[in-house]
């Protein structure tokens, strides 16, 4: 029952009624009585809530539970109304008589106000006293806070000696004390790893279904890899310890247990293992019962009862010691380190090659367990999941397996079962026992749904892993339902609901609401409950999912106040209940058959809808914003974002004193933010990134001390707006993310303004984008100096925009060794070199972009940087370097050598023992760079455009060897690059071609463009044999396809664009015939080719080829005439239109 009992709503409140603020309100509206009365009965539930946690679940229950989580959020509103009233009352203008006069004559009269929330709280207190009432009739009374005392043993390392101390017990929290033995471990006397786990709580002692060791083979199906790879650990690896845990972590319902079991039943591991046991541990770790279970699976026997656990430790050690062992502990859910050492030191006496398997959901345990390795059980593959359903589902009627009606519907069902065979097996069980086509379509429709509701199916095992959630992370886990399933949760803005809502605690000061957030993220992410963890591209930030049954567990035990309401139900009963809502375009424009206009929308989410903590209401069109948004006061969560069309915010916006995050993000047409934007005193997130209509900041931004985003601060142009200055910026020093600040080339008295924005005391900015602008006076240069907007050293990133001032860099960039990411984009930049960034340790970004005088990157020569080979851009993984003309070399000391230079080995330059060690991608246009470090170590792609081909050349003649630390020595150099793009290379014929193309053996996609010299009949094709995708642009001289495309075997898209040369392809004529050997072909694009004429031959070619699924012919003027079949181009395939 725990699992529905809402303790931190309680516990919430009794802090808040508790609070000094709350004193203030006690005098001011004469509620002092009132007020602590309501806190002692607050008090009394919270107490009649921890009996109940102890009691089992009625329906009765549920109905009480849900009546009291109703009225305490109904309170929390209230106090929310007091703290809200109490702020406005602050930020009111005027001193003291000023403000009383003021707030007489307001709409909300004081003494009226005070009046109203009297009666608010008697009526709240009245519904209180009712329910305790009804908890009475249900034998729910208070408990005391109670510490029950454990038993002690002699056993004690000194691990557990330093350091011990625990956090607080809470009353709903019973421990008991640990029972002490005489054995000490001597390899545990030195070190302790600190780690304070979670405490169980009482409701953790509900009763967990019990597992064995056998399982029937048959039951295994899609687990032979797991089979093997778990075997080889058992019988083959060679560990130092003598006994070696191997943890099994994963989903509930993967079949973790029952794949141990299979293990454990393994011919050849019982005739490895002298004494094999097998214990299920569940929920309560206590250390005693687990020993006494190990003694029981090892003997046969359990042991005496009330032995001590000096006696217990005895007869298990004797039982073990010396002993090759197998043990396997099954379901363990302790994350106290401490806890699972006092049980470890136990058993590692056992003999060489012992092994200890541990089944887990979570993955804090796997790694307590062993902080090495664990073997992560992954869900089952569509294949195997369809095995296993047809075998349960069709068992008695495998005819049925050829109605193709019958399989769709399965396979649609199978779909939502995630990979997880506890469920594909409860639900193909349903399923076998309906013999018609017209049940397995009702089951779909309708039980399906139900079954993930019922509280003895599917779902109870998987809420067995949320009732064993704290309760700040069951709100946050529960919240996530409001996304639509299989959707690309962003984290940050997860983490931010959270904070919205109140669900994360800040207990430690030194940690900002957002660490501690995404803290939480994390414990929920080691328990499973998020999966496909990552940052899918750069820039993004992290995202997740919630795999389909989590979700449907998060909807089973989700409350009325997370509801992603649409349209339709706002005016229903859900609307007051309702604290998030979020709309979408598909969801708001009908309402009760009616489409809705921007101001209807509004007018029906402020009227229903007044205990909103979090509003989504982005990309909806919105070209105005209503003055009666203040209404919704309790906003927390405001999110504007990609409403184009907004120009501006009204005013009454600054009267949402709560909101914490207001994003605005790609309102391209936002003109200004609302002023008095100070009021808003709680914000922290203020996210405007790409609202390129700005025009200035409001004054008093810089009062807004709480600010951990500020995605855009733009300077006035022209002073004419009155807006902030850079001053401003001087107390934002909690600023996280990414910073811009634009339009800094118009900045009057740069020097003191640049120096007042304080960067280098913004020591939590991750990122700061400096841009300059377009068309400032460039007179007063000198004064807007680089030098004076020094940022942090903690930055990770940098961008300098259109920066027209000094001829040299700042003496601060050095400084910056934690910069990840580093881009410069010139505008008619005056300087001629950069700062050297080689010895930056974690640089893995450099992007050099319109740099018009720049001559070389790096103040050095070359040979003055030999023997640091391991410190040369030790981490840089992407290099771009684009129209810079004037560069013509790396470093300044060294002669540009043109292009027809034989110097080519790279034994003879000095410059080309340089290399960078681990650059992964190198793009380089219009730079005419002929000397540069060289980069063997490409494995990802390289695109040369309008430069030279030299360094190229010289980085496929290297000898590859110490020098290149990162690159194996039995490797060609380049040799595992993916990608190669060449375009417009003067002096590029087919000879230097086929020379550098010649290593690049595991290439996979070809560009070759504008290359006037180049004649691709003559090319060597065959070292190209890994090519999938192909691509010719520009090249006269090709006459009609190569015949050496033959060998491309692999090649799946050919492109052919503006070939003004190509006549004819003889693709069926021509000996050996290039498409038959094309077998892996699925896409042929032909553009802008105005010589081509195409056979009836060709066209057969294109109809025989079965692979081929997409073919576009566009401009091409001489094919006129298509044959009838190309209109029936079969369904699967794509057929342009010829133009």
């Amino acid at each position: 029952m725990a699992g529905e009992i809402d303790f931190d709503i309680a516990r919430q409140l009794i802090t808040k009624l508790s609070s000094p603020a709350l004193s203030q309100f006690r005098l001011w509206w004469n509620l002092r009585h009132d007020i602590d009365d309501f806190q002692h009965t607050v008090s009394t539930i919270d107490a009649v809530l921890l009996d109940a946690a102890e009691k089992s679940v009625t329906s009765n229950h549920k109905v009480w539970l849900e009546k009291l989580k109703d009225l305490l959020h109904d309170a929390d509103d209230l106090l929310d109304d007091f703290s809200t009233e109490a702020l406005r009352k602050d930020l009111m203008g005027g001193n003291k008589l000023t403000k009383e006069v003021r707030l007489f004559f307001s709409s909300s009269n004081q003494f009226a106000y005070g009046f109203k929330m009297g009666r608010e709280i008697k009526a709240i207190k009245a519904r209180l006293d009712s329910l305790k009432s009804e908890a009475n009739t249900f034998c729910f009374f208070p408990l005391d806070q109670t510490q029950k005392r454990q038993q002690t043993h002699s056993f004690v390392s000194k691990d557990e000696i330093i350091g011990s101390d625990r956090p607080a017990e809470t009353s709903f929290m019973t421990r008991k004390r640990q029972q002490t033995h005489s054995f000490v471990n001597k390899y545990q006397i030195i070190g302790r790893d600190e780690h304070e786990g979670l405490m169980e709580t009482s409701f953790m002692t509900k009763k967990r279904r019990e597992t064995h060791s056998f399982v029937n083979k048959d039951q295994i199906i899609g687990r032979d890899g797991d089979r093997v790879a778990l075997l080889n650990l058992m019988l083959r690896f060679e560990s130092e310890e003598n006994v070696y845990i191997i943890p099994i972590v994963g989903l509930g319902g993967l079949g973790k247990t029952a794949l141990a079991q299979f293990i454990y039943n393994d011919e050849t591991v019982k005739h490895h293992f002298e004494l094999m046991m097998w214990v299920s541990v569940s929920y309560v770790f206590d250390v005693k019962k687990i020993v006494e279970n190990i003694i029981k699976s090892a003997t046969g026997q359990a042991p005496y009862q009330n032995l001590e656990m000096d006696q217990l430790q005895k007869q298990l050690r004797d039982k073990i010691d010396g002993t090759k062992y197998l043990l396997v502990l099954d379901d363990i859910w302790n994350e106290d380190e401490q806890q699972w050492l006092r049980l470890k030191n136990l058993l590692m006496g056992g003999a060489k090659g012992s092994r200890i398997i541990v089944t887990t959901r979570s993955s804090v345990v796997a790694n307590i367990t062993n902080k090495c390795q664990s073997y992560v059980l992954k869900r089952l593959s569509d294949d195997d999941a369809w095995f296993l359903f047809k075998e349960i589902a069709f068992e008695q009627r495998y005819a049925d397996l050829t109605n193709p009606a019958f399989v769709e519907i399965g396979k649609q069902i199978l779909e939502r079962c995630g990979g997880v065979p506890l469920v594909i097996r409860t639900i193909a069980s349903t399923l076998s026992y309906k013999e018609t086509e017209n049940e397995w379509r009702s089951f779909k429709d309708n039980e399906f749904i139900r079954i993930f509701q019922n509280e003895n199916g599917i779902l109870s095992t998987l809420k067995l892993s949320y009732d064993h959630l704290p309760f700040p992370l069951k709100h946050c886990f529960t919240y996530c339902r409001l996304y639509p399933k299989d959707h690309v949760i962003h984290v940050k803005t997860l983490v931010q609901f959270w904070i919205a809502q109140g669900y994360v605690k800040q207990l430690n000061l030194s940690q900002s609401l957002e660490e501690i957030g995404f803290g939480y993220f994390n414990d929920l992410v080691d328990r499973s409950f998020f999966q496909e963890v990552g940052e899918r591209f750069p820039g993004e930030g992290l995202t997740c999912k919630v795999n389909n049954l989590m979700h449907d567990l998060a909807e089973s035990v989700a409350g009325k106040e997370s509801r992603n309401v649409d349209s339709n139900k706002i005016a229903g009963k859900y609307g007051k209940k309702c604290r998030h809502l979020s709309i979408n375009p598909s969801s708001i424009l009908l309402f009760n058959g009616k489409e809705l206009s921007s101001k209807e929308t509004w007018d029906l989410i402020i009227a229903n809808c007044r205990y909103l903590r979090v509003l989504e209401s982005d990309d909806i069109d919105f070209k105005m914003i209503p003055r009666s948004i203040y209404m919704l006061k309790y906003l927390r969560f405001l999110d504007l974002s990609q409403n184009r069309d907004l120009k501006i915010l009204p005013k009454s916006i600054c009267k949402l004193h709560n909101l914490q995050v207001l994003k605005l993000d790609r309102c391209w047409e936002l003109e200004e933010l609302p002023k008095n934007i100070e009021k808003l005193v709680n914000l922290t997130h203020l996210g405007c990134e790409d609202c390129n209509g700005l025009t200035h900041m409001p004054r008093g931004i810089g009062k807004l001390s709480s600010l951990e985003t500020l995605s855009m601060f733009v300077v006035d142009k022209d002073g004419s707006h009155g807006g902030a200055d850079l001053s401003e910026l001087t107390g934002l020093n909690n600023l996280r993310g990414e910073l811009r600040i634009t339009n800094l080339g118009f900045v009057k008295n740069a020097k003191e303004k640049f120096k007042a924005a304080n960067l280098k005391e913004k020591q939590h900015l991750k990122s700061l984008v400096l841009e300059w602008g377009f068309y400032f006076d460039d007179n007063d240069d000198d004064d807007k100096s680089l030098e004076d907007l020094q940022p942090h050293p903690n930055l990770k990133g940098l961008c300098i925009r259109g920066w027209r001032g000094d001829v040299k860099f700042p003496s601060w960039l050095s400084l910056l060794t934690n910069l990840v990411h580093i881009k410069i984009w010139g505008l008619s930049s005056k300087f001629k070199h950069l700062p050297s960034f080689a010895q930056f340790p974690c640089l893995q970004d450099l992007v050099i972009c319109d740099l018009t005088e720049l001559e070389y990157m790096d103040d050095n020569s070359p040979k003055g940087s030999q023997g640091e080979l391991e410190s040369f851009f030790p981490s840089l993984k992407y290099l771009c370097l684009r129209d810079c003309p004037n560069m013509k070399s790396w470093w300044r000391t060294t002669k540009a050598i043109g292009d027809d230079s034989k110097e080519y080995d790279a034994t003879v330059m000095g410059t080309s023992t340089m290399a960078f060690p681990c650059l992964s991608c190198l793009k380089i246009e219009n730079c005419p760079l002929t000397s540069m470090p060289l980069y063997p170590s490409l494995d990802d792609w390289l695109k040369l455009v309008n430069t030279s081909l030299r360094p190229l050349k010289q980085t496929t003649k290297m000898n590859m060897n110490a020098k290149t630390p990162s690159t194996s020595t039995s490797s060609l150099p380049l040799s595992k690059l993916k990608s190669f793009h060449v375009d417009n290379i003067e002096g590029l014929d087919t000879h230097m071609l086929d020379e550098c193309l010649q290593h690049l053996t595991g290439i996979k996609s070809l560009t070759i463009r504008d290359c006037k010299e180049l004649d691709l009949e003559g090319m060597q094709w065959e070292p190209l044999k890994n090519v999938s995708r192909l691509m010719i642009d520009k090249i006269p001289q090709l006459v009609s396809l190569p015949r050496g495309l033959q060998h491309l075997v692999q090649l799946k898209t050919l492109e052919i664009h503006n070939c003004s040369g190509l006549r004819s392809l003889p693709v069926f004529q021509q000996l050996p015939p290039v498409f038959q050997h094309l077998t892996s072909l699925e896409e042929f694009e032909v553009r802008d080719c105005k010589e081509l004429e195409l056979s009836a031959a060709d066209f057969q070619i294109f109809q025989d080829h079965t692979n081929l699924r997409y073919l576009t012919l566009e401009n091409i003027p001489k094919c006129r005439h298509l044959p009838e079949w190309r209109k029936n181009f079969h369904n699967n395939r794509r057929n342009s239109p010829i133009e």
